[in-house]
């Protein structure tokens, strides 16, 4: 219908949809934040002008001005936000067709005019769902668009108040483009301040390639950077450059210790640009487990919650552009599609061969494991697919060598008669290296790997074998070493058969089982683990968590120790108390507080007294 008013004729129509409810879906769950709008209305005006560009390629008199940009025009006065462009523009037509019809997009019926164009002369569209511009009643209970299409001196105004219906008028505008204006709710005025506009563009549209500026105070201020780094050839960005990015990224102020910038182009098209930190975060990655890797579509930042790293790669940043990612309706949640897994699977594998090579340089990748090594063996843990090549990338302290060696190393080093590959887990390294579990390996020039963060209990079970070996704790099971000749003189061992079954009655509530050991050689006794339960450690830790259940713990003793030899020589038939002070010994070299530990004080308190008598 038409209504006149004056000169001109305001045509009154009706959303060819169920708007009500369609708009209500729009502006209350569809977007998870209110600031998307502007996000929104920037990538619509930036598909404007690369439709115009592309358009120009025909028809030069279409050309974009020299200076073209897009123009933010906050006004507190009017309550209102203008964003204005040179882009395409629309007719009478394109008005109603493409912002009268809910969920029609004009992008995407332009994207399919252009299927067919050289990829260098395509523009990079970015609206696909044609509701991204409804967006804007978020935070305005009035929208007014008023559009000049490019080679037509006719310009249109549409307006509406988002409750069912729209107005279309003449209107007049110099150049052809688009100015939207936003007259804003009365909860909606943080969006009338400058910064807060800034902070937003600088958020989600940084580094499109259309010049934004903000209107401030008359004068027109740079509002996003304007480049895509990652987009640019490599020999055309400086050291400076990438670490001035990497901060800008990574709200660090380190420089990078890796940077890797690639474009993969054929069955998967993205650019990538990546970095591995110099140091460790102030807030810590081990709580937080997701990747941040950000992900932007066409240069538009989408989430940084797309998973493009698994999260043992989460101390990884930087950002992953690709060209034809699906998204859902609100841009903010990604489609599950085989492209970003493909997208994944590349950028991991690349993040992987960058960590191979550069572990060849020991010193350089040794400042990075003490860095991200323990959150880079959680994949060893969790993540099958990637576990061999994970194998070859960790590093450890050692009983028999200094710094940092790797599993290859410690392989080459393996005696001819040595099947396993041992290691020893507690929560410290320098305690472990003084731990008696060592004795016997040490006297036998057997090399145990020495591990303390909180993930390895956990990880070797999964890992299980490194080129065919198993690796296996030497707390858990009855570790023969014979087959390993000792490389010193020992003392005689003593009969035990008639001191182990005292022991293990005095002890049956306590532990699983009292044995002879042949890896001692100072101490009288240790504890270990037997086969089937957990080993030392990760039974140390369910009894943190209040999760211990049965005793697995094994007591084993040394038969050529003097204490050892004098008890099985006693004949003594009640070894109780004996018995419980070997138990608190074992778990006192193990970093375990005594059963009784004021019990225990006790008696070495005494046994000193006796001494000086």
């Amino acid at each position: 219908m038409s209504e006149p008013t004056g000169s001109e004729t305001v045509e009154r129509h009706e959303f060819n949809a169920e708007v009500g409810r369609l708009l209500d879906l729009v502006v209350h769950a569809l977007y998870s934040e209110r600031e998307i709008f502007l996000r929104e209305l920037v990538a619509n005006a930036a598909d404007a002008i690369d439709k115009r560009r592309f358009e120009a390629l025909v028809n030069p008199e279409l050309a974009l001005p020299a200076d073209s940009k897009l123009r933010i025009l906050p006004d507190k006065a009017a309550r209102s936000i203008t964003i204005s462009d040179a882009g395409i523009g629309m007719t009478k037509l394109e008005l109603g067709q493409n912002l009268g019809t809910i969920a029609r997009s004009g992008t995407l019926a332009f994207a399919s005019k252009v299927a067919d164009a050289k990829a260098e002369d395509r523009p990079s569209l970015i609206g696909q769902f044609g509701v991204g511009f409804y967006s804007a009643f978020m935070v305005a209970d009035r929208v007014e668009v008023t559009s000049r299409h490019a080679g037509s001196e006719e310009a249109w105004s549409w307006a509406s108040e988002g409750r069912g219906d729209y107005t279309l008028a003449p209107a007049s505008r110099a150049e052809p483009g688009t100015d939207i204006v936003l007259h804003l709710k009365e909860d909606a005025g943080e969006y009338l301040e400058p910064i807060r506009l800034q902070t937003i563009i600088r958020k989600w549209a940084d580094h499109i390639t259309v010049p934004i500026v903000l209107v401030h105070d008359g004068e027109e201020e740079p509002a996003n950077a304007g480049t895509a780094l990652w987009r640019k050839p490599k020999s055309e960005i400086s050291e400076d450059d990438y670490a001035e990015f990497y901060r800008h990224v990574s709200h660090a102020f380190d420089t990078p210790w890796a940077t890797l910038h690639w474009r993969a182009e054929g069955a998967l098209d993205f650019s990538a640009l990546l970095f591995v930190p110099g140091m460790k975060p102030f807030q810590a990655v081990e709580g937080e487990r997701e990747s941040r890797v950000r992900l932007h579509v066409r240069r538009m930042f989408i989430t940084d919650q797309a998973g493009m790293l698994p999260p043992w790669l989460r101390f990884v940043t930087g950002v992953v552009d690709t060209e034809d990612l699906p998204l859902n309706v609100s841009r903010e949640m990604l489609q599950a599609t085989p492209v970003l897994a493909r997208i994944r699977r590349a950028v991991t594998a690349k993040v992987l061969g960058e960590l191979k090579s550069r572990a060849k340089d020991a010193e350089s990748y040794a400042g990075f494991w003490e860095n991200f090594g323990p959150i880079l063996k959680e994949g060893l843990y969790e993540d099958a697919e990637h576990r061999k090549d994970l194998s070859a990338l960790i590093r450890f302290r050692s009983s028999s060598v200094e710094g940092w060696t790797s599993l290859a190393d410690y392989v080459s080093r393996m005696k001819p008669e040595q099947k396993d590959i041992y290691y020893l887990v507690g929560d410290d390294t320098e305690a472990l290296a003084k731990s008696p579990q060592l004795e016997g390996f040490r006297a036998r020039g057997v090399e145990v790997l020495l591990l303390a963060d909180q993930i390895d209990s956990f990880w070797p079970e999964r890992l299980d074998r490194f080129e065919e070996k198993p690796v296996r704790s030497i707390t858990q099971g009855n570790i023969d070493l014979s087959q390993l000749p000792l490389e010193g003189e020992t003392a005689e061992a003593a009969d035990l058969s008639a001191l182990l079954p005292k022991l293990t009655e005095a002890l049956k509530d306590e532990v699983a089982e009292v044995r002879a050991s042949d890896r001692l050689v100072d101490s009288a006794v240790l504890l270990s683990a037997s086969a089937m339960g957990p080993d030392l450690q990760m039974q140390r830790l369910l009894r943190r968590a209040g999760r211990a259940g049965g005793s697995f713990a094994v007591l084993e003793v040394n038969p050529r120790h003097p204490l050892i030899r004098r008890l099985a020589e006693s004949g003594e038939t009640d070894l109780a108390e004996a018995a419980g002070t070997l138990l608190d010994l074992a778990r006192l070299q193990d970093g375990d507080a005594p059963r009784d530990p004021a019990g225990f004080a006790r008696k070495v308190t005494e046994a000193l007294a006796g001494s000086f008598k």
